[in-house]
């Protein structure tokens, strides 16, 4: 390259190279720009072989463009050479600033290495400076450093061969192989980044391709799911505050969707389930509650949260499911209602009139002067002296000793004992003075003296037993279904009329008095001894009633059995030609 009119020579040079550099920097890719830098080797500093070797993540280089020679290219590109290998090389021979050439006398040691090289014949060397074709001249290429100095990391090597001069290069010719090594070094990095960008965009371009079809699926999902979903508010002073509903919700609650957003669930809720809803939004979950329709009803439905949150912010928004399950409540109260009513009259059954007897008396009787509490039991149990010792009981005596204590309540008894009855009795526990419990007293004898207690009226129909055997069970059924009715109608809104089985049937009155009680007991026995019509056919039965009185300190059983008492007491006191008719 250095000739008499080196002048010119270093000014066609620079031509050169400042031709070969643009081209690098507008190469459209890494390889482009590979290639491009190997070009500019041969075509603008005068080597008839050049090889770029990149190092790859691993730290192995590998032969990543090839120009001068097809052959060689054909050969060598994309093979790999070992980074110790490579660090060997660049460590021997003679530093020319950052260049480094191994002359042929030393680089006989590297023909069996596992660098990928070419093999170029010639003559030997005619004089000193002359190119010999077992040269090796080597370009590394760093990392730009501050201020604009290669010394950064390894990012490639650039190889030469075979000068068209035939000598080595001198000053200018190694300055200008350096610099170019800097430049393409430059180049290659900027590349390296614009190949990164151009992942990273499309990379970018993808997830939100994803994003937005996501999004799509979820909106559809949403907008378009069978069952009810919202997305409503987390935090903040619009906090439940709903934000969007689908039609489905809307549909339910029969409110459009521009006036369910003026609306947070804790709005349409049923008052009682408030505490359920408030424990719902806050813990995510589940929950199953009442929503206020526009009409004014409510509709039971099954709420489930699930708390949409940010990693680095928190929580953001709940989204709700919200199922109408109507449907099923309305189920599981008829089956709940069948457990615990007659299924022929409608009325509550035995077991749910123990439940109710039993809510309304406690195990610990109210506090009495001393010998009341005995009296005042013997008082709810009635006096059977008289005709307890040797008294004649009638008609009804043998049946009576028959059936006392009543076989109804034996057999819940032997049930309970056995573990396939329910146990209905109040549980023991001490009530203290801030227990709210209001303890049920009994009248303490027969005359009324103004105290209000819990009656127990036990009713047993006369003559019931002879309309079963000539008309049938259907106008048995067709029987006690009016008396049933009878007896609703003749009572309070909160008394209970209860079915125990067959014919008999029981009342809870609370807060009446005697006299109150046997007014009540002579209603009902006049309503239930009116004729009854089944099929065409008028039929009368008569009634017995006896009254109890429950106070705290007794069982539901104890309860009862006092009243059935008395009721076959006041049976065997009328004459029998009048208990049908009462």
């Amino acid at each position: 390259m250095e000739t008499e009119s080196e002048p010119y020579v270093r000014l066609t040079t620079l031509r050169q190279l400042h031709q070969v550099m643009a081209d690098m920097n507008t190469a459209r890719s890494l390889a482009d720009t590979l290639q491009t830098v190997a070009d500019g080797v041969v075509n603008g500093l005068g080597y008839e072989l050049a090889c770029v070797n990149l190092v790859r993540p691993d730290g192995d280089l590998v032969v990543a463009a090839l120009s001068g020679n097809s052959a060689a290219e054909a050969l060598i590109t994309g093979r790999v050479g070992s980074r110790a290998s490579w660090d060997r090389r660049l460590n021997m021979g003679e530093a020319w600033g950052d260049l480094r050439f191994i002359p042929h006398t030393e680089g006989w040691v590297l023909d069996e290495d596992d660098v990928p090289q070419w093999y170029t014949d010639g003559p030997a060397p005619r004089f000193e400076d002359e190119w010999h074709p077992s040269d090796r001249l080597f370009a590394p290429m760093y990392t730009p450093g501050a201020g604009g100095a290669s010394c950064g990391e390894l990012l490639g090597v650039i190889s030469v061969d075979r000068p068209r001069n035939g000598r080595r290069p001198g000053a200018w010719g190694r300055e200008a192989l350096q610099m170019y090594a800097f430049q393409a070094a430059i180049a290659i990095s900027n590349a390296r980044l614009r190949a990164n960008m151009q992942r990273a965009l499309v990379r970018l371009e993808r997830e939100q391709q994803a994003l937005r079809a996501s999004e799509e699926s979820f909106r559809q999902a949403f907008e378009y799911a069978p069952s009810g979903m919202a997305i409503a508010e987390m935090g903040g002073d619009q906090h439940g505050r709903l934000l969007r509903t689908n039609d489905a919700l809307c549909r339910l609650l029969g409110r459009p969707a521009s006036a369910m957003r003026r609306y947070a669930f804790s709005d349409l809720v049923h008052p009682e389930d408030i505490g359920t809803l408030l424990r719902t939004s806050a813990e995510g979950g589940r929950a199953e509650l009442r929503l206020g329709r526009r009409d004014g009803t409510y509709v039971w439905v099954s709420l489930r949260n699930s708390v949409v949150a940010d990693a680095a912010d928190g929580p953001r928004f709940l989204l709700t499911h919200v199922e109408d399950i109507e449907e099923r409540k309305r189920r599981e109260l008829q089956l709940a209602h069948r457990a615990s009513h007659d299924a022929l009259t409608g009325l509550p059954n035995s077991a749910e009139l123990r439940s109710r007897l039993s809510a309304r008396i406690c195990q610990r009787p109210q506090s009495l002067p001393a010998g009341a509490a005995a009296d005042s039991m013997n008082a709810a149990f009635g006096q059977f002296g008289e005709q307890g010792e040797g008294g004649d009981f009638g008609e009804y005596g043998a049946e009576h000793a028959a059936r006392l204590p009543h076989p109804s309540f034996d057999a819940y008894e032997a049930a309970g004992r056995s573990g396939h009855a329910f146990d209905f009795h109040a549980v023991g526990r001490p009530y203290d003075a801030f227990d709210h419990h209001v303890h049920a007293v009994a009248p303490e004898d027969d005359r009324d003296d103004g105290t209000k207690g819990l009656a127990v009226l036990f009713c047993d129909l006369d003559g019931f037993k002879s309309i079963n055997d000539r008309f049938g069970h259907n106008a048995g059924d067709a029987v006690l279904i009016e008396v049933a009715r009878r007896l609703s109608r003749g009572v309070r809104d909160g008394d209970t009329v209860a079915r125990l089985g067959g014919d008999e049937f029981v009342v809870l009155a609370d807060g009446l008095g005697r006299a109150d009680a046997q007014d009540l007991a002579v209603r009902l026995r006049n309503e239930i001894i009116q004729p009854i019509r089944v099929d065409g056919r008028a039929m009368r039965v008569g009634a017995s009633f006896g009254i109890g009185w429950a106070h705290c300190g007794m069982t539901a059983d104890e309860v009862l059995k006092s009243a059935d008492e008395r009721m076959y007491v006041e049976k065997r006191s009328r004459p029998r030609q009048h208990r049908r008719a009462g």
